[in-house]
C-alpha cells in the first residue's frame, strides 16, 4: 500500500502575460513516499522553482491535483494554504532568511509563533537547535554565526514544527565546500534518524547523487525519473 506524503496528478501551471501564455509545468504526475530523500533537477526555465512553490504551498496549480500528507491542497484559498504550509512544510533556502535582530532561538521558533503556539515554544526550539548541533549558540544572532551555523539554524527552524516534508532549495549554494558537506550530512542524518521526507532542489549533480531518487525537469515536463 502506498505511503505517499506527496501525490500529484496532471499538475499544470500557466502564467498569462497579456495575450501570451507561458506553460511553466505541463501534466506533472509523481509520488514521493514518506521518508524518501528526492532531488529535483533541471536547467534554468525547466519549471523547478514553479514546482517547488506548488509543493511548498506557496502557489497553486492552474489544473491538476496535489495531495500533501493526505490533504487535497490544489484549490485552497490563500489563508488555508498558508495554514497548511506552516504545519506541513519546512523550508531551507540558499540565503538562510534569518531575521538579523533575533537570536538563533527566536529565529527557530518563528513557525511556532506564527502557528500561535506559546506553551513550550522555547523548549521545542532548543531541542531543534540541539538536533542540529547548536546547543551552545541559542542566544547568538545571525551576525555572530558562520554561514554554516546560520544554515543549521535554518534547518532547525524548518524542523521545529515536525513537518511532513523538508523542502530545501539549493541549501548549500551560499556555503563553502566544507560547510556545504556538513549541511548535507546533517540533512541526511536527520532523514535517517527522524524519517523526515526531504526534497532538494539543486543544480549540483554531487548533491543529487546523495539522494535516493532524482526527478529531472525540462521545459515544464518530467524528462526522467530515476
Amino acid at each position: 500500500m502506498s505511503d505517499a506524503v506527496i501525490h500529484t496528478e496532471h499538475l499544470s501551471k500557466v502564467y498569462r502575460m497579456g495575450a501570451i501564455e507561458v506553460h511553466a509545468l505541463q501534466d506533472i504526475s509523481f509520488e514521493i513516499q514518506r521518508g524518501e530523500v528526492v532531488s529535483i533537477m533541471g536547467p534554468s526555465g525547466s519549471g523547478k522553482s514553479t514546482l517547488m512553490n506548488i509543493l511548498g504551498c506557496l502557489d497553486s496549480p492552474s489544473s491538476g491535483e496535489y495531495i500533501l500528507d493526505g490533504e487535497r491542497v490544489s484549490n485552497l484559498r490563500d489563508d488555508r494554504l498558508a495554514a497548511i504550509r506552516n504545519r506541513k512544510v519546512g523550508f531551507v533556502f540558499q540565503s538562510f532568511n534569518l531575521l538579523p535582530r533575533l537570536s538563533a532561538l527566536a529565529n527557530t521558533g518563528l513557525p511556532l509563533r506564527y502557528a500561535g503556539a506559546v506553551r513550550g515554544r522555547d523548549a521545542r526550539s532548543r531541542q531543534a537547535l540541539e538536533a542540529v548541533g547548536l546547543a551552545d549558540r541559542v542566544h547568538h544572532r545571525p551576525n555572530e554565526l558562520s554561514g554554516g551555523q546560520q544554515q543549521r539554524v535554518a534547518v532547525a527552524r524548518a524542523l521545529v514544527n515536525d513537518p511532513a516534508i523538508l523542502l530545501a532549495d539549493e541549501p548549500t549554494g551560499n556555503l563553502d565546500s566544507h560547510s556545504g558537506k556538513e549541511i548535507m550530512d546533517l540533512i541526511l542524518t536527520l532523514n535517517r534518524e527522524r524519517g523526515t521526507t526531504v526534497i532538494i532542489v539543486t543544480h549540483d549533480p554531487a548533491i543529487a547523487g546523495q539522494t535516493q531518487r532524482v526527478i529531472h525537469l525540462k521545459d515544464g515536463l518530467i524528462e526522467e525519473a530515476q
